[in-house]
């Protein structure tokens, strides 16, 4: 510490020397220097002009600027204590000059003094025939915080053969921060040992390192060789590496781009030329190889290593045959094929499509399918062979084949699964008859072709733990045990759940009301909104006064029908469950049961026919029989046609006193057409007597030759609307004086009804009694006795008188 009367002289020369330059109001100063090391303590002064004597102050600045409690030493000097430094520091003097004057700043510097070098490594390098490169490096130790005053100096001595040289500084070195410092000196071949000595300094001090000695021959190191190409095929690569010199030993280490650690390919020893090709085997196809090379003289140490180089392989056809599966769809229509090359020894994207072969009753159809796809839909067959390829460019896998063709073995009695931290385990006993292997299959509930996986396991795992799974949704799946080609067993596991809540919504519904019955279908509510495993659906029905009736339905079920619903406006909602509870209710509708006002179909079946049996007991009668034959008559036409004018009838007339009606012969030789019996359609309308009620005074009386020898009064004619006749040949009878002319056409010709028996009623003793008005009454209905002529009907048997149809018309 200096004393007062020496503080005085400093500043006071320091004034002179600043007021001859002119440029400040002051002057600050350290009693331990500008560098100081940390923790030191010291005092800081400031002697300001004596122009300057007004608001003198002292700060000190780290980040920013604060004013510092300062004590005064004379009339023109303050001072600051400063206490454990720790960092550099600025501290600046301000006061009132006149004239103004600028105020003055110091700048403290707190560091350690450098530690002792260590761990010196020293590292020779041949250049040329005739010269070498030394290079050397240490551990300087802890930072100092002086960057700017860190030097190292390299002693070496040389010792070649007898003569030894030095020691003398080979290099001069400065450092900053942490780094590690390292130093470079040539050196001739000829030497043969070097002795190596640091000295580290700054301003807080020096310290020297050890000596260090090295024999050249033990430091060595070759030139870094240069990898310059790679060339592979599927499972090999050849590598060409350059050096400049010579050396004894080369190493090359490869891996794949999926590998963290170098596989070291074994070491080349003997001498290696400046080119040397090297092979590499036993690499995997289609992979992204790196390659790295280092070489070593025989003695010394191994070079640095070359760049990385790279490469594919190139790839082969697949060696592992594909992991398939086959699905049956759930309409048995068709089935999905699935398959997995995860394990197939291939790279990413080299598989250029697959082959799909499907073998059923000596008939082969083949599918090629896009790479992107892995899975496929074939039709549904119960005796074939699904086999698939996996195609590159190099050729295909080994086929694998699986069979439709097998028989249901005896499942498994026992298959559990445990969830546990969003994890599944699934685990069985094992099948009393030895197996071959185990399939597991997993899927989303009713998701099954298109979120089906599946793992396959051999005959020694019982147990299957499932990662994959998603939370808030179902899953279902099935163990398959495979016993032989053709002997399986299938166990199958439902309903579930990593985590599960109540449902978020509910089922949307449609009803189909049918009189009393009413069906409710529903849709799935989307597996987002399920939050785990449906258990059951819950119908609510409420009644127009508010009564509510529950109704359950199975989580597998989509309908439901409620019978026997009385009359009356109804409300119906759902609502789903799972294990942790019921969800809200979803969309409402109304339906109406109405009133059944309509007659059961049996009890109308009834009905009519009770008023068929009625109607036919009725027909019966003969009364009833006339009346509704009267009724009939009133919706015939009125005209007639008039058999008088037909040809038959006109010819008649030409012959008066004679009608012969001949029948053809039997003969067979007959084929006279003018004799032949021709029937003709005749449309016969009804014609109404004036006055049915009053009996007729000139009934006609029929011959006995008719085979009718009652009188009847005919009140309306009633004709069928289309009869036959017989077309007449001849007419021996006057009876044509009657005809009259048709009121269609004036050609008259003759007609003989071949209605015959259908036409005349032969009415029995009771029905003359109760209607003695009626003469004559043509039958219409099936159920009145005919008349029975026997024989044939000739003209001799019939007789037509037709005047009396027309007498009061």
């Amino acid at each position: 510490m200096f004393f007062p009367w020496s503080v005085t002289v400093v500043a006071v020369a320091l004034l002179v020397v600043q007021q001859c330059a002119g440029e400040r109001s002051c002057v600050l100063w350290s009693n331990a220097g500008a560098v100081v090391q940390r923790g030191d303590s010291f005092m800081v002064y400031c002697t300001f002009n004596p122009t300057c004597k007004i608001s003198r102050s002292m700060y000190m600045c780290i980040d920013d600027c604060t004013k510092s409690t300062h004590e005064q030493f004379n009339d023109t000097t303050i001072f600051l204590r400063v206490e454990n430094i720790t960092e550099k520091r600025t501290y600046s003097c301000s006061s009132d000059c006149n004239p103004p004057l600028d105020s003055c700043g110091l700048d403290i510097i707190a560091g350690y003094p450098p530690d002792q070098p260590k761990s010196i490594s020293c590292i020779y390098r041949i250049l040329k025939n005739d010269t070498g490169s030394v290079n050397c490096s240490w551990d300087r130790g802890r930072d100092t915080y002086l960057p700017y005053w860190n030097r190292f100096v390299v002693w070496d001595r040389t010792v070649s053969g007898n003569h030894t040289r030095g020691p003398e500084p080979v290099s001069n070195v400065s450092s900053k921060g942490t780094e590690s410092p390292s130093a470079n000196f040539t050196l001739p071949r000829s030497v043969q040992h070097i002795s190596v000595r640091i000295r580290a300094q700054n301003s807080l001090g020096s310290v020297e390192s050890p000596i260090v000695s090295y024999n050249l021959s033990d430091i060595v190191m070759p030139s870094t060789p240069i990898v310059d190409q790679v060339k592979c095929s599927s499972r090999n690569c050849t590598i060409k590496v350059e050096q400049p010199m010579r050396t004894q030993h080369l190493q090359i280490e490869y891996r794949d781009k999926q590998q963290r650690e170098w596989t070291t390919y074994p070491d080349s020893t003997g001498l290696v030329t400046s080119c040397k090709t090297k092979h590499i085997a036993s690499l995997k196809p289609c992979s992204l190889y790196s390659f790295r090379a280092r070489s070593r003289f025989s003695t010394g140490l191994w070079s640095q290593w070359s760049s990385n180089i790279s490469n594919w392989t190139e790839e082969e056809a697949p060696a592992q045959a594909l992991d398939v599966w086959l699905v049956p769809g759930p309409d048995f229509r068709s089935m999905r094929v699935y398959w997995n090359e995860s394990n197939m020894s291939v790279c990413s994207g080299s598989i250029i499509q697959y082959m799909i072969r499907v073998n059923n009753n000596n008939l082969s159809v083949v599918t090629n399918v896009s790479a992107d796809i892995k899975n496929h839909s074939v039709p549904f067959c119960t005796d074939c062979e699904v086999t698939v390829q996996a195609v590159n460019s190099k050729g295909s896998t080994p086929p694998t084949t699986m069979t439709t063709r097998h028989t249901k073995a005896k499942p498994l009695l026992d298959v559990q699964a445990t969830v546990s931290d969003r994890i599944v385990t699934i685990f069985w006993k094992k099948a009393e008859t030895a197996s071959a292997y185990y399939v597991v299959e997993w899927y989303s509930e009713g998701h099954m072709l298109d979120k089906l996986r599946w793992s396959r396991l051999d005959k020694n795992t019982n147990f299957i733990t499932i990662t994959d799974v998603n939370p808030w949704e179902c899953y279902e799946g099935a163990v398959y045990v495979f016993y032989n080609e053709s002997s399986i067993s299938r166990t199958s596991f439902k309903r579930i759940a990593t985590l599960e809540a109540a449902p978020e919504m509910g089922p949307s519904i449609q009803e189909k009301v049918e009189r009393k019955k009413v069906t409710v279908f529903w849709t799935q509510i989307p597996r987002a909104q399920r939050k785990g495993c449906i258990t059951k659906f819950t119908i609510y029905l409420q009644n127009n006064q508010g009564d509510q009736k529950l109704y359950s339905a199975e989580a597998s079920q989509s309908s439901y029908s409620m019978e026997d619903l009385p009359p009356d406006l109804y409300s119906l909602w759902m609502t789903a469950s799972t294990s942790k509870g019921e969800g809200p209710p979803g969309q409402m509708i109304k339906f109406c049961i109405e009133e059944d006002d309509h007659l059961s179909p049996v009890l109308m079946c009834v009905l009519v026919t009770m008023m068929v049996l009625f109607i036919l007991c009725l027909w019966k009668s003969s009364a009833v029989k006339h009346r509704f034959s009267e009724i009939v008559q009133c919706l015939m036409p009125d005209v007639v046609p008039d058999p008088a004018n037909s040809k038959w009838a006109k010819e008649c007339i030409k012959e008066k006193g004679k009608m012969n009606l001949q029948l053809p012969s039997h003969d067979s030789s007959f084929t006279d057409r003018e004799n032949e019996i021709i029937l003709v359609d005749v449309e016969e309308l009804c014609r109404q007597i004036d006055d049915s009620s009053k009996p007729r005074n000139n009934p006609s009386g029929f011959s006995p030759e008719s085979g009718i020898g009652q009188e009847t009064e005919l009140s309306p004619l009633l004709y069928p609307p289309l009869t036959t006749y017989i077309k007449s040949l001849s007419h021996d009878s006057d009876s044509s004086s009657h005809t009259q002319t048709s009121l269609d056409t004036n050609t008259t010709v003759d007609y003989i009804s071949s209605h015959g028996q259908d036409n005349l009623d032969n009415y029995d003793q009771e029905d003359e009694e109760e209607f003695p008005d009626m003469q004559f009454f043509p039958s219409l209905s099936i159920l009145m006795e005919p008349v029975v002529f026997g024989g044939k009907l000739t003209l001799d048997t019939v007789k037509i008188d037709c005047s009396d149809f027309f007498q009061n018309a």
